[in-house]
């Protein structure tokens, strides 16, 4: 289940009768006779409300970037830039508006590997054509970036999985471990015992389990059942005195995890 902004089920033609209704400051309809909202409050969707670091490539000579209410916000060339992107596995989009030019792009991918880098250069090329600047080959430049990222990331986790079937052999108590985590805000996992081998499942995210296999220390990497999307994650016991498990950091194998799976956030604490 996903809901807000991920539970919309749309199109290119839904999104542009959104990004037109943006575009007119909230009127809609054949003649623009009718009023979603007004312009005092697309004003303040798109003010800044948290500000984050603007881009200094000299290309677009930025001098702002924030987060307004649902939309991230910047400056290029002197004009107001109004996006966001959306995700879910095997789909990818991303919303651009650059308001003084009227120009509403939508681009919805079906993909979820290299969707990012495909939307960027669609979006950043149509966007230079508008502004008049040369082409600066987005597509081969991030292309050349996914590859360079794929290697590095391929052979981060090979060398893991390399580690862990050395590692097969390594005698561990189980009874250390087992037993229930809690995070206050993810809520509860629990470490249980399957034919011999240490599972993890998360109790809010039943997609979360798998098997545990160990890495090295006190480490573990998890191999989730799982695999839409890339987030197989390690797990890093703080042991006690006698040996015993009392609480577990994570974080995420892959240097090219999806930023949705936040493993490394969780403070998971024994409570059984």
């Amino acid at each position: 289940m996903v809901g807000a902004a991920g539970g919309i089920v749309s199109n290119v033609d839904d999104m542009s009768k959104w990004l037109i209704t943006q575009l007119n400051k909230g009127k809609y309809g054949n003649n623009g006779e009718k009023q979603l909202f007004k312009d005092e409050r697309q004003r303040e969707m798109w003010q800044i409300h948290t500000v984050t670091r603007a881009s200094r490539n000299p290309r677009y000579n930025s001098h702002f970037a924030g987060y307004g209410l649902g939309w991230d916000l910047s400056d290029i060339k002197g004009n107001l830039n109004v996006s966001h992107t959306g995700g879910l596995p095997g789909m990818l989009s991303i919303v651009t508006m650059i308001p003084d030019m009227k120009l509403g792009i939508v681009i919805l991918t079906n993909t979820e590997s290299g969707g990012g880098a495909a939307f960027s250069a669609i979006s950043r090329t149509i966007i230079d054509s508008y502004l008049g600047l040369d082409d600066f080959e987005w597509i081969e430049k991030y292309s050349t970036a996914m590859a360079a990222n794929k290697n590095n990331a391929d052979s981060v986790t090979t060398k893991v999985w390399e580690t862990v079937t050395s590692a097969k052999n390594t005698k561990i108590n189980p009874q250390d471990y087992i037993g229930v985590y809690e995070d206050n805000w993810f809520g509860k996992v629990e470490i249980f015992q399957k034919e011999n081998q240490l599972w993890i499942k998360c109790y809010r995210s039943p997609k979360l389990n798998g098997p545990m296999h160990f890495y090295k220390a006190n480490t573990f990497a998890i191999k989730w059942e799982y695999q839409d999307m890339n987030c197989d994650a390690f797990a890093m016991f703080n042991l006690d005195e006698n040996g015993k498990a009392q609480s577990i950091k994570m974080k995420g194998i892959s240097p090219d995890i999806d930023f949705s799976f936040d493993f490394h956030d969780l403070d998971l604490q024994r409570i059984k």
